[in-house]
Formats: C-alpha cells, structure tokens, sequence
C-alpha cells in the first residue's frame, strides 16, 4: 500500500507540472501577436506556480486551512483543464480532468 500512496504522490506532482504546461500550450496558442503569446505562455504558469507556491504548496507561505487549499487546487486544474481544451486539445483536457479527479480522490482516501 506503501508503493501505490508514493506513486500517487508522485502522479499529484506529475499533474501539477502538467498543470503549468497546458497553461504554457493555451497561452503560446492564442491567436495574437508573438509579445502576447509570449507574456500569456510564460506568464500564465509563472504566475499560476506562485500563486500554489504561497497557498497549496507543502511548504507554503501561507499555511491556510485544507479546505481553502482543495478549493485553489481545484481552481489551478480546472483552469488548466479547461486552457487545455480552449487551445483546442479536448481529449488531453478529459484525460487531465480525469486523472486529476482519481487523484485527488485517493488523496482524500488514504490522507495524504
């Protein structure tokens, strides 16, 4: 049970990489000039991982309650997911969702 809960854990920070790559992807594929593109690709996961990086991080700044914490998480994957299928890319956008889904339920299940 040891092994499943540390692969797990490593999926959740698989899918918080993945996170900042589709807001990468959704800003490097908005239909505007090349300084926008650039702002919103970098930008975007720059600003999205120090927003985690002070509230939902293990190490955050800001130590808020759990439910606080599941709520921003929730906003970063949703937001993610949904950049993902605004870029055009709906079947990577079910296939996020759904694996952020299984994972943040067997967080919840085996505490971690």
């Amino acid at each position: 049970m040891v092994i499943l809960k540390n692969v797990n854990l490593a999926l959740a920070f698989l899918l918080e990489l993945c996170a900042l790559a589709a807001l990468g992807y959704w800003g490097f594929t908005r239909p505007a000039g090349w300084l926008v593109k650039i702002i919103l690709g970098i930008g975007t996961p720059v600003m999205t991982a120090f927003v985690w990086g002070l509230f939902v991080a293990p190490k955050a700044t800001y130590v808020l309650p759990v439910v606080y914490k599941e709520i921003i998480a929730f906003a970063v994957f949703a937001i993610a997911a949904f950049a993902l299928y605004a870029a055009g890319r709906s079947e990577w956008a079910l296939w996020f969702a759904i694996l952020v889904i299984g994972n943040r339920v067997l967080m919840y299940v085996w505490k971690n």
